[in-house]
């Protein structure tokens, strides 16, 4: 097929067993690649686990169908499995060239199963693939194993390497996979999936050409994309300042949290760690991610003797509001170096730094105690014991043992009224993007299959006026503060989102150069010839079939619920007096959606997304509900 070589790697860890997997084509026009097709895979294994961190849980490395060609933005790939955090559908992406890579490897993706009897790494190579023994690398941080497998393995441009650190080994339940340093699959687990597994390493090499279906229009996509993002401000912006532009102007508009989602002002805290901040103290240039032309990525450099950080990777927006605003730290250095610190021993930040101001605000109410604290003073803003606590998750040591589990795991320990101050939907810690300001965001973030994302859809660029798409019924202007009349905006983004996941296309990118484009592009590859409502479908298939997932591991409509911090207005800033009201925008949701009063898909929904093989499990989790 045009796309795809219609081959996926299946691989048993525990016996070093191998098989291929062919993807038929009407599967692939229906489920067309990354989290979507992943997420069909999984539903055909033998059934979700109980216990994420089994080895029967599978893991899936996918690449899309645009993946390893030249269009811009191709360079996404995803890993799924259940999530050890949130016990749901689990999904991570990244850019980078890992996805491109092992597509030319000659693979669309990795299926995964069981444990190996000792920590091990996958070659995949020119078609084939084999374990190596990784005890030597057992240990190692996430820098350490990269450099020494792209030695082991020559051309050090062309191999590309995934690995866990230290915090998938010890399977903290948020640790995240490190992809060639600069990129990180961080959300939702996946690091302590791989090390549960004693895989240590995935390692991509090869040179095999991406077939396309119809050259002349691929180049004609092609040339009018790069020009439309050459044109863009998405694209000037994120050149200049990279995603931490989010900082200062989401402090405008009231999108940024702070304390712990407590307050509405960080004057004195924004100016201190935005991108102007980095962009004339640490930044040492950028990178771009494989056939992207915009290079986002921040490269920096603290001199600082206390939070010295070499020549490397740097902080973006999420991690910069997650140790910054949100623990009321001012420390551009100290975020640097936490990002370092989470970049080497495999955290995921976002997770990570909410954790941490979960915890800082326990001890500011009393629910936590330095002796609770193994004597840290975790007061608001101490980027010194923050460092300390970071390091503590990563060797499971005394309260980092409890922390490593989240902090829906942790306030369910530490008991009283700590769940008050979780700030997670379905087990997942929200992204550093504030409801109250945007409601629609809010819905999103309830609805979203992988627990709070902002990453599923396109809500973000469209409510905040970025993009704006009358073709398929998305305008401009949407009022932020707003909660009626989101329901339908936010069905169409996630449909949106949905199918540039599949497509394995990076968001950032498509918004620059607009869906003609990215259709138009996508067409070329494949030969699909996919219309405008067919990509919509194809969304809404995605979103259905994952949310029968979720239903079937557990999920109600009482998971689809902001947090208690969130539905209480602040007091002060751009979004003060204002909460989404969640009632309103989730019963025109899921009227709009398809579901029944207890959030699972109607057998009418099920069926007109042709996903009726789910239909009689679907029915014992109701049963069961």
């Amino acid at each position: 097929m045009p796309g795809s070589h219609n081959r996926i790697l299946k691989m048993d860890l525990s016996s070093g067993k191998q098989d291929v997997i062919s993807i038929q084509k009407d599967e692939g026009l229906k489920y067309v690649g990354g989290s979507t097709l992943a997420a069909r895979l999984f539903a055909d294994s033998e059934g979700p686990v109980s216990d994420p961190l089994s080895p029967g849980n599978p893991l899936l490395v996918m690449t899309g169908p645009m993946a390893g060609t030249d269009f811009p933005g191709s360079s996404r790939f995803v890993m799924c499995a259940r999530s050890p955090l949130t016990g749901i559908w689990g999904e991570s992406a990244s850019g980078g060239f890992f996805g491109a890579q092992l597509k030319k490897a000659g693979f669309d993706g990795i299926f995964l199963s069981g444990k190996s009897e000792r920590p091990a790494y996958l070659l995949v190579e020119s078609g084939r693939a084999q374990l190596g023994d990784a005890r030597d690398l057992w240990g190692m941080d996430t820098y350490e194993t990269i450099n020494r497998l792209k030695e082991r393995h020559g051309d050090t441009r062309k191999a590309r390497v995934l690995a866990i650190g230290p915090a998938g080994e010890r399977m903290v339940r948020f640790a995240s996979v490190s992809n060639d340093r600069a990129h990180y699959l961080g959300r939702t687990g996946m690091g302590a999936v791989m090390g549960t597994k004693n895989l240590k390493a995935i390692v991509a090499k090869g040179s095999q050409k991406i077939p396309v279906a119809d050259e002349d229009a691929y180049r004609s996509a092609k040339k009018s994309a790069l020009a439309h993002i050459r044109e863009s401000m998405i694209c000037s912006s994120f050149q200049e300042l990279g995603t931490a532009a989010a900082m200062d102007m989401g402090m405008l508009t009231g999108n940024v949290p702070i304390k712990n989602w407590s307050l509405g002002e960080a004057d004195e805290i924004a100016p201190s760690i935005g991108g102007p901040a980095i962009h004339d103290s640490i930044l040492k240039g950028r990178i771009a991610c494989y056939a992207c032309p915009i290079g986002c990525k921040p490269v920096v450099e603290v001199d600082d003797p206390g939070y010295r950080v070499p020549r490397g990777p740097g902080p973006e927006y999420e991690t910069c509001a997650s140790f910054g605003t949100l623990i009321m730290n001012d420390n551009l250095s100290g975020i640097a170096y936490l990002n370092d610190l989470c970049n080497r021993q495999g955290l995921d930040t976002i997770t990570c730094g909410a954790t941490v101001a979960f915890v800082m605000d326990c001890y500011e109410n009393g629910l936590l105690s330095k002796a609770d604290l193994d004597g840290l003073d975790l007061g608001w803003g101490n980027i010194d014991a923050v460092i300390e606590l970071v390091k503590k998750i990563v060797l499971r040591q005394g309260i980092g043992d409890r922390a490593a589990l989240g902090s829906r795991a942790m306030a369910r320990m530490v008991g009283g009224t700590a769940e008050d101050l979780v700030v997670t939907v379905k087990g997942l810690e929200l992204p550093m993007h504030d409801p109250r300001a945007f409601h629609g965001i809010g819905l999103a973030y309830m609805n979203s299959n992988r627990g709070a994302c902002h990453l599923q859809h396109a809500v973000q660029a469209v409510e905040q006026g970025m993009v704006a798409w009358p073709q398929i019924g998305l305008k401009e202007d949407y009022p932020a503060a707003e909660s009626n009349g989101k329901a339908e905006m936010v069905c169409i983004c996630e449909n949106i989102g949905q199918i540039a996941n599949a497509a394995c296309i990076c968001h950032f990118v498509c918004w620059a150069m607009g869906l003609d484009d990215f259709f138009a592009g996508f067409n070329a590859v494949t030969g699909y010839d996919y219309r405008v409502e067919d990509f919509l479908a194809a969304g809404q298939r995605a979103w259905v079939l994952k949310r029968a997932l979720n239903n079937i591991m557990g999920v109600t409509a009482r998971d689809d619920r902001l947090p208690k911090k969130v539905l209480t207005p602040l007091l002060d800033g751009s979004a003060a007096g204002s909460t989404p009201d969640e009632e309103r925008m989730r019963k025109a949701y899921y009227k709009l959606r398809g579901l029944d009063r207890r959030g699972f898909p109607t057998r009418r929904l099920l069926m007109a997304s042709g996903l009726e093989f789910l239909d009689k499990r679907l029915e014992e989790a109701r049963q069961a509900e």
